[in-house]
């Protein structure tokens, strides 16, 4: 029998007590859960997972101008050089970079089924393909190297991968991270682009930046399925302790739809159109019935997901006796349309798991990035100075070309031939070895001056990099100019609004009673004075900005704007509607001197009206500060409520701040026919001494406002009758700041002016009005589609010679327009009476003109309540 090996004798075996050895195993275990797998890195934004994906596909090459490549092979390359983990982990890490309801900013662009906020789950990875997104591949990758990063050897040490991606963006905050690892988790929620940006500049300019200076310029997250935020004392105590509660509520509205047979019946209904962060639709509206079903819920007579490819809209039909309010307040009690989004922004830093705040986030972005820039700088430098040696030796030998002709024909070998060179033209052995090697194509006069030039560029760009290693505030311009610029291509407006519960209702959090919203003011169309012509706006809703806590509730009102330029308010009643027929009806063609209401806009005392003046300039003005109506009167005219200095200006169009500004901007035309297209998100900050919305020229004024999306067709015309059409993109209309003077729209002949602009789609139809009457309804597609700055197309013919066109109108189905007549009176037009034609003929009269009576104004009817 063999004799037993006794290892303690030995030495081989250590004894170690238990507790010892459990205590310091499960601590290894922890902290390679905490940094190897679960808690993103502060500088990047990334887990390790997302961040080898990222580097794998960078080198399979899938950017954003490569053919899209299966997921499958992403997975393959990520297995089986950085990441010996389960295939399904790492695919369901590249479904949600991809996911645009997940991530703020997907870092991924995907082809093919990855999956939806129903919570379906995504193809398998065989079908699925996918490349990276630009500001993926040009915020994490575009800088990626030796040069400005530190790189390590991968689990078999067969290939580098980096430590982190040299990051332009802080994406922990745009696109936010949750984790859970071994005693701790990271929760922290997505923000908007260029908010953070403005933060970042903000600190870099004011190191000592006060907090509720930097909250200002990163008012809370935004969460890329949109929502509301409506209390702030969550958002500050997660952006000042790095820990807080934010309670977060779906976008509702109120409707009235057709419903019973035949759908002859009208019920109120809650329309849904956004939800919270996270929240399973499909799940919700299941809970939704469930507690329909137990009788927890009351009011509830149909639930229906109307959702499609243009958005979420799910209606939840009323019951008679039931009122919006109550079943608002029970599903927000109730079920996930009002959830509570726990922050913890927690991450690494040095390697170690840290609980940080909003400005120690930022900072310690700012930090690597800082070193991230110097490496660079740095190692271009480095490169730079080793090339200009070259180019110094080669500039050399050709000053001394006979010379260095002499030195080869007579040298035994090469190693002679690169000793002479060194001796004689006084350079160093690389210069020798640079001009052996030398062609001969070189010798030419243009290969010489090409070397002068590259001599040249290399002087200056060695220049920059030393200035900006050896200033660090130049560094910092260059590091705000690199923001700026990513700013510029990948800000988009805030989805997620913030709207601050009032204090008696904010103390009790989810459970508070809030009065919910009415859909406020869509589709404005802006009506001018008689003394001008028509502009249009559309989908103006109200503001999304931050506001204080107001000590009042909102309250319902009804806005009425009329043909001169007046404005007045007053109480929602329930005969409302048959009210406002009638009174269209009795001032169809009103007596001289007689206003008529041409835009009725149901919105809340607590929305803000915009109001901007031919000067240039956007006004704010609160809708409870508009007098209410009193008896006959026709309100107080909107000049009135502008302040001192702006009063002597003429309004040319006005509208409810939009709440949703993501697909919106607009369109700002000049008398002189400049015309400039505008983010909408610059009206966010208003003050009471007025916006620049745009630079005029001393003899020129602002005439039509307008808003547009991208794709629609902007229609302008002039009283000639020509009509210039063209697509509102970036390249006819790119998006400008404030104080440009924008590009010219079209040439204009001496005599000749504007009379209007409108956004439209390309299968709407257009209003076309002369002077003397001539009307005719005409296609957008029966319009040559031209370019910004063609002459335009001529549209309408005129019977006289003193004719003119002198308004256009979108003309909607079922719709109204006010036309205003040199006698002072208002004849309105029903745009279905108006025949459709070509672009060739005069059109029809309109036969309730008088004798030498003419149009001077066309102005669109709208009434949204």
């Amino acid at each position: 029998m063999a004799k037993q090996l006794n290892l303690l004798a030995t030495g081989q075996v250590i004894p170690t007590a238990l507790h010892a050895e459990m205590q310091q195993s499960y601590l290894e275990y922890a902290m390679s859960v905490i940094v190897g797998r679960a808690l993103p890195d502060v500088r990047d934004g990334l887990k390790p997972v997302h961040r080898r994906i990222l580097y794998a596909m960078h080198e399979l090459g899938l950017t954003p101008d490569r053919p899209y490549r299966k997921c499958a092979r992403v997975v393959g390359d990520v297995l089986g050089k950085y990441h010996p983990h389960g295939d399904q982990a790492v695919y369901e890490a590249l479904v949600r970079l991809v996911q645009d309801f997940s991530s703020r900013y997907p870092l991924l662009a995907g082809h093919g089924n990855f999956g939806s906020v129903d919570n379906d789950p995504p193809a398998a990875m065989r079908y699925t393909e996918t490349r990276l997104s630009p500001i993926g591949n040009e915020a994490l990758l575009s800088e990626i190297g030796e040069a400005t990063v530190d790189f390590i050897d991968n689990f078999d040490s067969s290939q580098q991968e980096p430590v982190v991606l040299p990051s332009q963006l802080p994406v922990l905050l745009l696109n936010g991270c949750s984790g859970i690892a071994v005693g701790m988790a990271t929760n922290v929620p997505p923000h908007n682009l260029g908010e953070v940006i403005d933060g970042l500049i903000a600190l870099i300019d004011n190191p000592d930046l006060a907090d509720k200076k930097l909250w200002q310029l990163i008012p809370g997250p935004d969460f890329p399925t949109g929502g509301e935020i409506v209390e702030l004392s969550g958002i500050r105590e997660a952006y000042s302790t790095g820990r807080g509660s934010i309670l977060v509520r779906g976008i509702t509205q109120v409707e009235e739809i057709q419903s019973g047979r035949g759908r002859r019946q009208r019920r109120s209904a809650i329309v849904v159109t956004e939800l919270p962060y996270q929240v399973n639709k499909a799940g919700w509206i299941e809970k939704i019935a469930e507690l329909v079903n137990q009788g927890r819920i009351d009011g509830i007579a149909d639930l229906r997901d109307e959702s499609d490819r243009t958005g979420m809209r799910v209606v939840i039909e009323l019951k008679r006796d039931a009122t919006a309010r109550d079943v608002l307040r029970q599903l927000h009690k109730q079920t996930a349309l009002s959830s509570n989004f726990g922050a913890i922004m927690l991450a690494l830093v040095d390697g170690q798991p840290r609980q940080l705040t909003l400005r120690q986030l930022l900072e310690e972005f700012l930090r690597f990035r800082e070193q991230t820039l110097t490496r660079e700088y740095t190692h271009k430098l480095e490169q730079d100075e080793r090339r200009l040696h070259i180019v110094e030796g080669l500039l050399a030998s050709l000053r001394s070309l006979d010379t260095v002709i002499e030195i080869l024909r007579n040298a035994p070998d090469g190693t002679t031939a690169r000793d002479s060179l060194q001796t004689r033209l006084n350079i160093s052995e690389v210069q020798a070895d640079a001009i052996l090697s030398m062609p001969l194509r070189r010798l030419t006069g243009l290969e010489q001056q090409k070397l002068q030039t590259e001599f040249d560029e290399l002087t200056a760009s060695i220049e920059l990099y030393r200035r900006l290693l050896d200033n660090r505030s130049e560094l910092l311009k260059a590091l705000k100019k690199d923001l700026r610029s990513l700013k510029r291509k990948y800000a988009d407006p805030r989805r997620t609004k913030i709207r601050p519960l009032p204090p008696e209702t904010e103390e009790k959090g989810k459970e508070a009673k809030k009065t919910p919203s009415v859909q406020k003011g869509n589709n404005t169309k802006e009506a001018k004075s008689s003394k001008s012509n028509t502009t249009k706006t559309s989908s103006p809703t109200p503001t999304s900005k931050p506001q204080s806590p107001k000590p009042a509730e909102e309250e319902e009102t009804i806005l009425e704007f009329t043909l001169q330029g007046h404005v007045q308010r007053q109480r929602p009643t329930s005969e409302q509607q048959s009210t406002r027929s009638a009174s269209r009806n009795a001032t169809a063609t009103p007596k001289k001197g007689d206003d008529v209401v041409v835009e009725t806009h149901a919105t809340v005392t607590q929305a803000e009206l915009v109001v901007i003046t031919n000067g240039g300039k956007a006004y704010p003005i609160k809708v409870r500060a508009i007098p209410p109506a009193a008896g006959r009167q026709t309100g107080t005219p909107l000049e009135k409520l502008l302040p001192d200095a702006a009063q002597s200006e003429a309004v040319v169009a006005h509208f409810l701040l939009p709440e949703n500004t993501e697909s919106q901007t607009l369109i700002l035309l000049t008398q002189q026919g400049r015309v400039k297209r505008l983010d909408v998100s610059e009206l966010a900050n208003l003050t009471a001494r007025g916006t620049t919305l745009i630079k005029l020229k001393d003899d020129d004024h602002l005439h039509y406002v307008n808003f547009a999306q991208i794709g629609q067709q902007l229609v302008l015309a002039t009283t000639n009758g020509r009509i210039l059409r063209f697509e509102v993109n970036d390249e006819q209309l790119p998006l400008m700041g404030r104080t440009a003077q924008g590009n010219q729209a079209l040439r204009l002949s001496r005599r000749e002016h504007l009379i209007g602009c409108a956004a439209l789609a390309v299968d709407d139809h257009l209003l076309l009005v002369s002077e003397q009457g001539y009307r005719k309804r005409l296609p957008v597609s029966a319009i040559r589609r031209g370019n910004r700055g063609d002459i335009g197309t001529q549209a309408l013919q005129f019977k006289t010679a003193t004719d003119s066109l002198v308004g256009i109108a979108p003309a909607l189905p079922k719709s109204e327009v006010a036309l205003l007549t040199s006698a002072e009176r208002v004849v309105i037009l029903p745009i279905d009476s108006v025949e459709v034609l070509g672009k060739d003929g005069t059109g029809d009269r309109i036969h309730k003109l008088k004798p030498e009576e003419k149009i001077i104004s066309v102005t669109a009817m709208a009434t949204q309540l």
